[in-house]
């Protein structure tokens, strides 16, 4: 019998109209980098969250070290050296990095020998030799609040190790990182295992895999399909039994048929709200039937390009026109009115209404006019009928269908929602600004399938996205950005993935 640090047998978890977990059993080795790979909403995260003590199951059993346990919290699961570092961060903004870390084990001292005091100078001093011992190097007094979410990350994943965790869970660990800094974590990763850590990589993202994982099991719809060995196993045969299909990496992308000038942007300048320049005197324009993509590392004023033409930022100058129009002091109800779909950055900040049910926020273009509202009456079954079409055109998955509340979806369907609703508005300028960030492959597919159906429909794309290759597969023209600037604009067929990375480096033409 093969020895297994942990062993889920059996789990079955159940929530209001559907089986997160069907009777599932896995075993994972000591010192191993164990993947779950699946759909987004496949059951991946639930798994470990039983395994971590958030929830319990309904049936099965977990056995750590061979010993069966029962975790009844995620206090029960730390003391048998359990972490976990979830998708959404779970730390105190207004706190020091030290004072997230060390919280609810905090050290403590003794004021004149009597009254007992946090003693916040040795958690510093402990935290900055563990960060530094681990490559995970951070300023222990800084405020969360202040630093970006890479270093937030790091601040998860030294609280499992100042609590000397050995089992280490991570929940969609690269889902809100840049490229680079996905490279980094997977260093740490590998740097934990061969610290001798257990590591279980919960991901959609089979490249990932492919370069740290040692095994992985294939969750779908709740069931798993097989544990394979990472090395022996293609991408190709992952993606296919993570979606339950024959997986299609290459999209099928018509010659591109352009009409008019749909959006049309000329010398825009956008401050912050520290009044810099963070979009510096741009200008380009996107015809019916093209998709204008932007390039660029995170932080270079590419989101800020995209909030200022939907009218979420204010333009510190320049012009900003729909087919002719100008629109650049125009209220943002105004500007989609005129014929703009907005895929942000930020789904649960600005996409979707986190506390409304799916079905309303699916409706949130649409509730205003009719049939959706009569004479300041909302008709609620419209507003349910709507809901099941797109539900069932778009695949969203949710446990109660149009009254599941958005918040208890995972991000993934979030991103689906919000990728349908916008769509079926058949907008004459649709802006996507990550489109794919956080979904699995088969929604990746879906959603490339869309963007390019809605481009040969004769709408203008404003595509902006951190992944190259995303680009130089959909791309009809390329925009790259550095440090607010257009570096370079050029049809997409002229411009090979090198060329673009140099300017995206701030490289300029000889």
């Amino acid at each position: 019998m093969e020895d297994f640090i942990v062993e889920m047998r059996h789990i079955t978890k159940r929530f209001p109209g559907i089986i997160a977990n069907d009777d599932v059993s896995i075993g994972i080795r000591r010192g191993e980098v164990y993947a779950l790979l699946g759909e987004n909403g496949a059951g991946k995260s639930t798994l470990m969250s039983m395994l971590f003590g958030m929830y319990e199951p309904d049936a099965g059993e977990i056995l750590i070290d061979g010993k069966k346990v029962v975790f009844h919290s995620s206090t029960d699961a730390a003391a048998m050296n359990i972490g976990m570092v979830h998708q959404h961060f779970k730390l105190v903004d207004n706190y020091t990095i030290a004072e997230n870390i060390v919280l609810g084990i905090e050290p403590m001292k003794k004021i004149l020998g009597i009254l007992p005091s946090v003693d916040i100078k040795t958690a510093n001093r402990r935290i900055s030799e563990l960060s530094k011992k681990y490559g995970l190097e951070v300023n222990p007094t800084d405020r969360i609040e202040n630093v970006p979410v890479s270093v937030r990350q790091r601040v998860e994943i030294l609280k499992m190790l100042y609590r000397n965790a050995e089992i280490l869970i991570f929940d969609e660990p690269t889902a809100v990182l840049t490229p680079q800094e996905i490279d980094f974590l997977l260093e740490i990763i590998d740097g934990l295992r061969r610290d001798g850590k257990t590591i279980i990589l919960i991901t959609h993202k089979i490249e990932e895999i492919k370069r740290i994982a040692d095994r992985c099991a294939i969750l779908l719809r709740g069931k798993l399909v097989d544990v394979l060995d990472v090395k022996t196993t293609s991408v190709q045969e992952m993606a296919n039994l993570m979606v339950g299909r024959e997986v299609n990496f290459n999209p099928e992308k018509n010659p591109a048929h352009y009409g008019d000038t749909v959006l049309e942007v000329e010398h825009l300048t956008v401050k912050n709200e520290h009044h810099f320049d963070v979009v510096k005197d741009v200008s380009f324009r996107v015809r019916s039937g093209e998709i204008f993509a932007i390039a660029g590392v995170s932080g270079n004023g590419q989101t800020e390009i995209a909030d200022a033409v939907t009218g979420l930022m204010k333009a510190a100058s320049g012009s900003i026109r729909l087919s002719g129009q100008e629109i650049t002091d125009l209220s943002i109800r105004a500007r989609a009115e005129k014929g703009i779909s907005y895929i942000p950055e930020d789904r649960q900040g600005t996409g979707v209404v986190m506390d409304f049910t799916l079905r309303d926020n699916l409706a949130l273009r649409k509730y205003y006019v009719d049939p959706f509202c009569k004479n300041g009456i909302l008709n609620f079954d419209r507003f349910e009928k709507y809901a099941d079409e797109l539900i069932d055109r778009y695949d969203i998955r949710s446990g109660q269908g149009p009254k599941t509340q958005v918040r208890a979806m995972s991000g993934g369907n979030q991103q689906k929602a919000i990728v349908g609703r916008e769509i079926e508005e058949h907008a004459k300028l649709i802006i996507f600004v990550t489109p794919t960030r956080g979904l699995d492959i088969g929604a990746i597919e879906r959603i490339h399938g869309q963007i390019l159906a809605e481009r040969d429909r004769g709408a203008a794309i404003l595509l902006i996205s951190l992944e190259l290759d995303e680009i130089m597969e959909l791309a009809d023209t390329i925009g790259v950005i550095y440090n607010g600037q257009l570096l370079k604009t050029a049809p997409a067929e002229t411009m090979t993935s090198h060329d673009v990375g140099r300017y995206m480096m701030g490289v300029k033409e000889a």
